[in-house]
């Protein structure tokens, strides 16, 4: 690990995932003054991305969780999830860091052409930008996740400061949908014990991914489809994104790679509101 990497996330529980191309946690490999897509390198305030800001307020405690007539809290875990067991034949799609409609729309027509699912883990001011896209989501049947409000390093932020970007991406999820999002996934990959224990406070289980990949670095749509179908197995969770930069390649790749996977005879889906 480089040593300014390790500087930045020191104090933090920081989970090293392992993806199809041998990387490690590498989509929270950059400083945390990026803005943009889950890891993408930011190269200086021109590189962020462009945000809308939202009139939303956040409302007083609203208490997710068995407060709210959903089943029992979730347990407190030590580690996210990597990959959901029990799934033959099945995997997971997930998108971080929207919804953009500049690829979120093109995302959901193709799942949308397939009858396929994915899981997108949205960061709280786009959510609050574009609740269109939200309903679409829901409406196509796909999972909602929590990326936080504004997709900051959580290790480096204060516990109640944590609880209000987790809480206020809860709200604004739930008052756009009807029902708070039930799956956390912390920005960079960067987890640590105040991260996992709020996260169940609020009703959520932490998942993370088997297959990083790493679209935020443009590495080419071909590049992008060989990690996907190289990694692809039983119960795998993809990580890609679909806003905080340029993710036509990420679009291009959905396109190409999908279509394989089914034909492979994999059941591209969502897991159940049941926990793992």
């Amino acid at each position: 690990m480089p040593p300014g990497r390790r500087a930045l996330l020191r104090g933090a529980v920081v989970v090293g995932l392992a993806a199809a191309t041998g990387c490690a946690g590498t989509e929270h490999a950059s400083t945390p003054g990026r803005a943009a897509a889950s890891g993408a390198p930011a190269a200086g305030p021109q590189a962020l991305r462009p945000r809308k800001p939202s009139a939303y307020r956040l409302r007083p405690m609203t208490g997710y969780g068995p407060q709210r007539g959903t089943p029992a809290r979730p347990p407190v875990r030590r580690a996210p999830i990597l990959r959901l067991p029990g799934r033959v034949r099945s995997m997971v799609l997930s998108f971080d860091d929207g919804p953009d409609p500049r690829y979120t729309t093109d995302i959901l027509r193709v799942l949308r052409r397939h009858d396929a699912r994915a899981m997108f883990f949205v960061c709280g001011e786009m959510a609050a930008a574009h609740p269109d896209l939200l309903r679409a989501m829901v409406d196509d049947g796909h999972v909602i996740g929590n990326h936080t409000w504004s997709h900051p390093l959580l290790p480096r932020l204060s516990r109640a400061s944590i609880h209000r970007q987790m809480e206020r991406t809860c709200d604004i999820v739930d008052a756009t949908v009807g029902r708070p999002p039930e799956w956390f996934r912390a920005p960079y990959g960067a987890w640590n014990r105040a991260a996992f224990e709020l996260g169940a406070e609020l009703g959520m289980e932490p998942l993370a991914w088997t297959v990083d990949t790493l679209d935020w670095r443009t590495p080419g749509t071909g590049t992008i489809v060989r990690r996907v179908l190289g990694g692809a197995g039983p119960g795998v969770v993809v990580l890609s994104h679909d806003a905080g930069g340029d993710r036509s390649q990420s679009v291009q790749a959905l396109r190409a790679y999908l279509p394989e996977l089914l034909d492979a005879g994999y059941r591209l889906t969502v897991p159940s509101r049941h926990r793992v």
